[in-house]
């Protein structure tokens, strides 16, 4: 544990740095330095400079999200083709199709994951700093012993922002408990439906059908029951920390969809309808819209072509 907290060192120190900054702003401003409205207020002004931070990442991952289930349908390609063959030749071969694949659509299967593991680090750093501080130990740079004791005090409907859910049910704080448990709910609800606006309605019709949206689905249901452990083993303070993040991706993530949507996708379409009704649609996207209504034709079959001869014939 000494070795993580070594090495969290310089992030330790600026994760500190930011609470100190928006505490005394707060307390400045005139308010009680050891309310737990000002630390929730510092914990929230920390979510804001972070995810800011993390903005042309995050657009990035999403970008890369949707690229990833969009080549779903030549990654099935490229797979049926090496279906059987255990052969290291065709191991081989099968990897470096999909490399190649990955480099024509410019991306790969980690970058969706880039910004979680960015902000893990932060995480773990502000874990530290409130546990240090909850043990009424100073930090290693503004958390002295003055706003340490600050936030020993500081409570938020009588429920300590130092404690656990286990620390609050074994003391009998119900407060805690009733607080934690909402926040668990909430944080499970903000991450489904994040993900929901993906899955339903930035996704195009060809993904839909490809066994990579299929799995995704399945996913869906179950990574938001994660942060049940969070929401069990990390401080009231924590927990305030990650639920305002994932409000903050929960909103960004609508901006994103509603503005660069995939097109093909549902969000797409209704951007289309969006620029369309105010005019705004320009001859590119016009074209885009009739490619994406598909073909005119009856029932959807497409023209046979017709030799000149039989052209002259009819006529």
């Amino acid at each position: 544990m000494q070795f993580f907290e070594t090495i969290l060192w310089p992030l330790r120190w600026l994760v500190e740095l930011v609470l100190w900054a928006w505490h005394w702003l707060f307390t400045a401003i005139g308010m009680d330095p050891a309310s737990g409205v000002t630390w929730v207020l510092s914990i929230i002004g920390l979510v804001v400079v972070v995810r800011s931070a993390l903005i042309p990442v995050t657009v990035r991952q999403i970008k890369s999200q949707r690229r990833m289930m969009d080549l779903a349908p030549e990654m099935k390609k490229i797979q049926d083709k090496y279906k059987g063959k255990k052969d290291q030749f065709s191991r081989e071969a099968m990897s470096r199709e999909t490399m190649a694949l990955y480099k024509k659509h410019g991306t790969n299967p980690f970058a969706s994951c880039l910004p979680i593991l960015i902000q893990m680090p932060v995480f773990f750093s502000l874990f530290y700093v409130l546990r240090h501080a909850a043990e009424k130990t100073t930090g290693i740079g503004f958390m002295d012993a003055r706003l340490t004791e600050s936030f020993n005090a500081a409570s938020i409907f009588g429920a300590p922002l130092k404690m656990t859910f286990t620390q609050g049910w074994e003391s009998g704080n119900w407060m805690v408990v009733t607080l934690l448990g909402t926040i668990m709910v909430l944080m499970i609800a903000s991450q489904f439906f994040t993900q929901l606006q993906i899955m339903s309605k930035n996704v195009s019709d060809e993904t839909k059908q490809s066994s990579m949206y299929r799995q995704q689905k399945i996913m869906l249901y179950i990574i938001p029951f994660a942060f049940l452990f969070s929401g069990v083993a990390f401080p009231l303070a924590l927990n305030i920390y990650w639920f305002t993040s994932n409000l903050w991706t929960m909103g960004q993530q609508y901006i994103v969809i509603r503005n660069m949507p995939t097109p093909g996708s549902d969000a797409w379409r209704a951007r289309q309808a969006r620029l369309k009704a105010k005019g705004k649609l320009s001859d590119d996207e016009k074209q885009a819209d009739d490619a994406g209504k598909g073909s005119t034709s009856p029932q959807g079959q497409r023209q046979q072509p017709m030799s000149a001869k039989r052209a002259k014939k009819k006529k």
